[in-house]
């Protein structure tokens, strides 16, 4: 169902806060919204990868444990990874809401993260889908380029370099990653249809999940979000 076509609350809960979740494969722009979303509405952004990293740095106990994990090759446990999040959900600069960039990952993850958040008296407000094809994932991540100097991005077809693939910046010749080489997206986009995609249906049938036409450029998605998160802090609140 799309917001358009939406007239009542998305859940027959109250949350205290705004407790957006972004799901939508790799290149869908989840990222670059919820970052507009912390730039507008002072929602955190809240990415696992950011939190391992975070913790690693400064040494944590659960930091220790993560670069444990991941020294051995290994999967960071679900009940690891829910515990950094509601950590991470206990600071006071949450108090605004907070946007699920990329997690919860599997069902597992999801129930897990539901129960956490009960038990704290928190609720998730929507789930929102961000809908791509998988070509056009492929030909729009093939089109990215980063700088090897000052790590700085940039797509060829929506947000191209002054200067044919060098940096504006700095001047350096763009590369392209190796995770956005097309036969590493269509693996990861494999990976992400087994795992993930199957929370769209646990969350639609929770009646929480909308959905945004990811394939549409980025201030046209941003446009969208802006005039839904009214609706998403009333039912909020």
């Amino acid at each position: 169902m799309t917001m358009a076509n939406r007239t009542r609350s998305f859940n027959n809960r109250v949350c205290e806060a705004p407790y957006l979740i972004f799901l939508g494969p790799p290149g869908s722009g989840k990222g670059t919204q919820a970052e507009k979303l912390h730039k507008n509405f002072r929602l955190v952004q809240l990415s696992t990868g950011n939190l391992f990293r975070e913790h690693i740095s400064k040494g944590t106990e659960l930091g220790l444990r993560v670069k444990d994990i991941l020294a051995k090759g290994e999967l960071v446990p679900d009940d690891l990874t829910v515990a950094m999040v509601m950590d991470r959900l206990a600071k006071p600069d949450t108090i605004m809401g907070v946007v699920f960039d990329g997690f919860p990952r599997t069902r597992d993850q999801a129930l897990a993260l539901q129960y956490k958040l009960e038990e704290k008296g928190k609720c998730i407000t929507a789930v929102i889908q961000f809908r791509i094809s998988d070509e056009q994932i492929v030909e729009r991540l093939s089109s990215r380029r980063m700088c090897p100097k000052d790590n700085s991005t940039y797509n060829l077809k929506s947000s191209p370099p002054k200067n044919d693939e060098k940096c504006d910046l700095c001047g350096a010749p763009l590369i392209i990653r190796e995770d956005d080489q097309p036969e590493v997206v269509r693996h990861r986009l494999a990976i992400y249809r087994q795992q993930t995609e199957p929370l769209i249906e646990f969350y639609r049938e929770q009646d929480m999940l909308v959905e945004v036409d990811a394939s549409r450029g980025i201030e046209e998605i941003t446009e969208q979000m802006d005039e839904w998160m009214p609706m998403f802090i009333y039912n909020a609140n």
